[in-house]
């Protein structure tokens, strides 16, 4: 019988974490039929059924199951045999896996990496965009070393070091009118709203500070960056609720108000308390370190469920 192939066992794993063929051909890069293939092929291999479908979603069988278990720990062995023998390079100091938010990688990582490729060029550095709630279960499962998440966040597991108090503020476009000097959640729920998609930390803030006002009249639109956010804000499809570090000096098209109450939206690393602290996880988490910003209060309540003192009546627009 012909070795285990790994890429038919990586097929069967993504397809039963994304629950689809499509979006596990997506993830590897392959297109779908060529995924259908190899775990086609691992059933025949064995014989039996590994993939079964509930409705418009992939799901593993009995067999199925245990063979994901199986390929997990192959593909844990397969990676310490990587690491043990990138242990003999010279100057190679060892991987480490971070995950961020979007806002994150997007505003703060980029000159933090930039420093790391020039210093530490034998680091091998595995970085990739995730939800607050799916770096904290990556990271209490181990499969991410470091992450930046936004606070509020807490599991006794986890040693959480806040870095840089930020908050949510609103954002129109440029030729907004009659907007009021400070947004309130009677003002937001009567305007049309393009906010986070509903996984994300930021989401979650503004749902609570909406609370009162729920359910909304109108749904709001759901886009996966901050920058998508932007651009439909600047292509009047309606207001939105960022972290503050989004919308910067040079905002020329957009126009921001501060929220009332204020909304904290804290950047934070977290890390496992039990985490082996090894050569290049020291030099990653200190580099990141450098984003703390000292002296600020930390605050990681979420904002306090009242209504405001006035109803949010709009008064004449001022530029940001």
């Amino acid at each position: 019988m012909r070795s285990l192939n790994l890429d038919q066992l990586r097929a069967l794993v993504e397809v039963i974490e994304q629950r689809s063929f499509s979006a596990a051909a997506r993830r590897l890069n392959l297109t779908q039929p060529a995924v259908s293939l190899q775990v086609r092929e691992l059933e025949r291999r064995f014989g039996v059924q590994l993939v079964e479908r509930l409705g418009r979603q992939a799901h593993a069988t009995l067999p199925g199951r245990e063979l994901i278990v199986a390929a997990q720990r192959i593909f844990r062995e397969c990676q310490d045999a990587d690491a043990t023998m990138r242990r003999f390079r010279d100057g190679w100091i060892g991987s480490v896996y971070v995950s961020a938010t979007n806002t994150a990688l997007m505003y703060d990582l980029p000159p933090i990496l930039r420093q790391l490729r020039a210093r530490h060029p034998r680091i091998d550095l595995h970085v990739t965009n995730m939800p607050t709630r799916d770096s904290v279960e990556h990271v209490l499962q181990n499969k991410v070393d470091l992450a930046l998440v936004t606070l509020p966040v807490a599991n006794k597991q986890l040693r959480v070091t806040p870095l840089r108090l930020q908050k949510l503020v609103a954002i129109f476009s440029a030729d907004a009118r009659q907007l009021p000097d400070e947004v309130t959640p009677t003002y937001v729920a009567h305007q049309p709203l393009v906010i986070e998609h509903t996984r994300g930390a930021v989401y979650a803030l503004i749902m609570h500070w909406l609370s009162r006002e729920l359910p909304l009249p109108r749904a709001p639109m759901h886009l996966g960056t901050v920058e998508a956010l932007k651009m439909a804000v600047k292509s009047k499809l309606g207001m939105s609720i960022v972290p503050d570090v989004a919308v910067g000096q040079g905002e020329v098209d957009l126009i921001v108000r501060p929220l009332r109450p204020p909304v904290p939206c804290t950047l934070a690393l977290i890390e496992h308390r039990n985490k082996p602290n090894e050569p290049a996880l020291e030099i990653v988490r200190k580099a990141i370190l450098e984003l703390k910003v000292d002296g600020q209060v930390e605050s990681t309540r979420t904002p306090a469920r009242r209504r405001p003192r006035d109803g949010g009546h709009p008064s004449r627009s001022k530029r940001s």
